[in-house]
């Protein structure tokens, strides 16, 4: 039975005359840009992850970015973040001019290693940027800790962890900023490229919502440089009709990911497979359920015979990146995160995923894991 990585249609069916009912009515408006739509989504997810300032922009890659040129990083900063993520953490980095200096993972969590990060500081450094990558929060008290001692900012990459908490803390309401994706595969998914920037400061939010519109204030008048960062009134519009699930989708993950669990604890090579870490006080949302395996691609390649889809995030840590390659890392200097690159493999979680389902993936990675 063939059972796909994401199923957005069956996400989709239930809520789709609600969705079109909402798009319809930015369309009656004429409103695409900024307006109610934006604003009200933005009152409501700033409610929802308990933060004063939440800013809609246009993807997390540019939250990122608009983060960094709020606080001025520029040529001669460097600015600290794990090797093991999506591209756009660094991406950003390198864009607005400054040097990633890449740490360690915790091998358990693939979370930045607190203790890397904290051997990592220069006079140069700037930023920390934890990620909290695949739906569960970093251990953001040492980091928070580090930075206070050191006069730091820390720019939290939720890109993949809305909803998800730390001893209590929302994910995105913990450091300085906290940036956040809502790219369709996304727990919170728009109908495109949207994100999200979350702020506490009232002078720094402001300073956001100038550069996400071309530093602009007032109108005409620049007293930056910014971009086009806005968040347009459709994916606001979606975004708001799909807010209010939110919760229920992640209780259906979780839920899920508490049956992978027992089912691969059962399974024939349970001994080889290991299951996601969960941290203690953490509410793990499971955007991705990542296993590892020994001899990974050639169990995706079983899998993808069987009709079991999956995916590698990610295959290459940041520092053996050719574009990074003149930043001078090499094989070994991260050993974590390239063996964690070299055995991690994501399987369907999606929340509409059925028992059967599930029986069905851990019986085929049971079976390529013994055969491999």
């Amino acid at each position: 039975m063939p059972v796909p990585l994401l199923d957005l249609q069956a996400q989709y069916r239930p809520l789709r005359d609600e969705i079109l009912a909402a798009i319809a009515r930015v369309c009656d408006s004429q409103r695409f840009i900024g307006g109610p739509e934006v604003e009200a989504f933005e009152r409501e997810i700033a409610a929802a992850v308990q933060v004063p300032h939440a800013i809609g922009l246009t993807s997390g890659t540019d939250a990122l970015l608009v983060a960094l040129m709020a606080l001025g990083i520029g040529p001669g900063d460097e600015v600290i973040t794990p090797t093991f993520s999506f591209f756009a953490t660094a991406g950003a980095v390198t864009r607005v001019g400054a040097t990633p200096r890449f740490v360690d993972i915790d091998p358990l969590t693939y979370n930045v290693d607190p203790l890397a990060v904290e051997e990592a500081v220069t006079p140069r450094t700037k930023v920390v940027i934890p990620v909290h990558l695949f739906g569960q929060c970093a251990d953001m008290d040492p980091v928070l800790d580090l930075a206070r001692r050191r006069g730091l900012a820390v720019i939290e990459d939720a890109a993949q962890a809305i909803g998800a908490t730390y001893k209590g803390r929302q994910a995105g309401s913990m450091g300085t900023m906290g940036c956040f994706s809502f790219f369709p595969s996304k727990n919170l998914g728009a109908f495109g490229d949207a994100g999200l920037l979350t702020a506490g400061d009232d002078l720094l939010a402001h300073e956001v919502r100038l550069l996400r519109n071309h530093g602009a204030e007032p109108k005409y008048v620049h007293q930056r440089i910014g971009g086009n960062f806005r968040l347009d009134a459709l994916q606001a519009a979606v975004l708001r009709v799909k807010l209010p699930h939110l919760n229920r989708w992640t209780a259906m993950r979780r839920a899920n990911a508490d049956r992978y669990d027992r089912l691969f604890a059962a399974s024939a090579g349970a001994e080889r497979i290991t299951l996601p870490a969960r941290v203690r006080d953490c509410r793990h949302i499971f955007n991705q359920y990542v296993i590892r395996v020994p001899h990974r691609d050639a169990v995706k390649a079983r899998l993808d015979a069987a009709g079991v889809s999956t995916e590698i995030y990610y295959p290459v840590p940041f520092h053996l990146q050719e574009c990074f390659a003149p930043l001078g890392y090499r094989p070994g200097d991260f050993p974590a995160a390239e063996a964690a690159a070299a055995e991690v493999l994501a399987i369907p979680i999606y929340g509409e995923l059925t028992e059967t389902e599930q029986r069905e993936v851990v019986g085929a990675v049971s079976a390529a894991v013994t055969r491999v």
